[in-house]
């Protein structure tokens, strides 16, 4: 299959786009997304190739937003909705969970939602409290809604196509810090990745590393610095908070014995909460240490830039915690 090295703005892109060439009910819609084509430039060029009834400036009102895509997505269409930081979300939340989430249970099976809501997520970059929030696990917290966040260029472009043609809802956080890096990407128009599944980006013997977005990045970098060392790391993407695929993760731990999760988010009440009980309930005879999280401190974002970085997880906490289980 051939494949051109993107970064993942780009791979989102040509999700996007060959999405739009594909299914003519498949449009874009949200602030700035036309004109501007994009926050983070995911839809340049767009409004010149497909024109204005399908790349639709909005107002800006993230309620508004989603709740029109819902409409529209009940009435045929698939709108692909951008909100342009996971932020503003909470601005819609009783559009995407009392309504995108739960339409399809309401009416008993005669309507379903088949939307995207593309947001960009992550901490960092100074951006203060307000803006700075990496939030997934609250929206997975409810059924009816799916939510997705790819860590590479490849899992970005299958990822998005797969939701863009999936019947649900789905929430797909696309992480700030890594629209820039790049990767290998399939050009194969029907690159589809299946929705719910993970991936393991890195397989060792001695600990399982589970983590999900930006965590991947810093675990694949803590488990080169451990390879020095010896110890081998292998580390499960799960890609997608819900569906929630344990699976690798239950079948690494059951090798390895020990395991350690890590994620951008905030630690209460987190997708580290949840790995670690499915493990113990799952697996419990295979566990020969104490699961440790890694996480962002339980803090607001603060917004000197050494005080933010000293409450992000990082590959050497990474590190530490994986020589904590050993």
């Amino acid at each position: 299959m051939a494949e051109r090295n993107l970064p993942m703005r780009e791979a989102l892109r040509s999700a996007l786009h060959e999405e739009m060439v594909r299914d003519e009910r498949v449009f874009v819609m949200g602030e700035e997304v036309g004109a501007w084509q994009g926050t983070h430039r995911v839809t340049r060029g767009f409004l010149e190739e497909f024109g204005a009834r399908r790349v639709r400036d909005t107002p800006i009102s993230e309620m508004a937003i989603a709740g029109a895509a819902v409409g529209a997505a009940m009435a045929g269409l698939r709108p692909v909705a951008e909100i342009m930081t996971i932020n503003f979300a909470f601005l819609a939340f009783d559009a995407l969970i009392n309504h995108a989430a739960k339409i399809h249970y309401m009416f008993n099976g005669q309507f379903r939602v088949p939307m995207v809501v593309r947001c960009a997520t992550g901490w960092g970059n100074q951006a203060t409290a307000t803006h700075s929030h990496t939030p997934e696990p609250i929206f997975a917290h409810f059924p009816g809604m799916y939510v997705a966040m790819p860590s590479t260029p490849a899992d970005a472009k299958g990822m998005l196509k797969a939701a863009i043609r999936d019947e649900n809802p789905v929430l797909f956080s696309e992480v700030i810090a890594l629209y820039p890096k790049p990767g290998p990407v399939p050009d194969d128009p029907e690159f589809v990745l299946p929705i719910g599944k993970s991936d393991i980006k890195r397989e060792g013997d001695d600990v399982t590393i589970v983590t999900i977005g930006r965590g991947v990045e810093w675990s694949l970098q803590a488990a080169e610095m451990l390879a020095k060392e010896d110890i081998e790391c292998e580390v499960i993407d799960l890609r997608w908070l819900r569906p929630l695929d344990m699976e690798d993760a239950i079948q690494s731990f059951k090798k390895t014995n020990r395991c350690v999760v890590v994620e951008e988010s905030l630690p209460h009440f987190s997708l580290g909460s949840e790995v670690a009980a499915q493990l113990q309930e799952k697996a419990f005879e295979y566990m020969d240490a104490p699961i440790k999280r890694v996480s962002a401190m339980d803090v607001p974002l603060p917004y000197s830039r050494e005080i933010e970085l000293m409450a992000l997880p990082n590959a050497q906490k990474v590190v530490d915690a994986v020589k904590e289980v050993l």
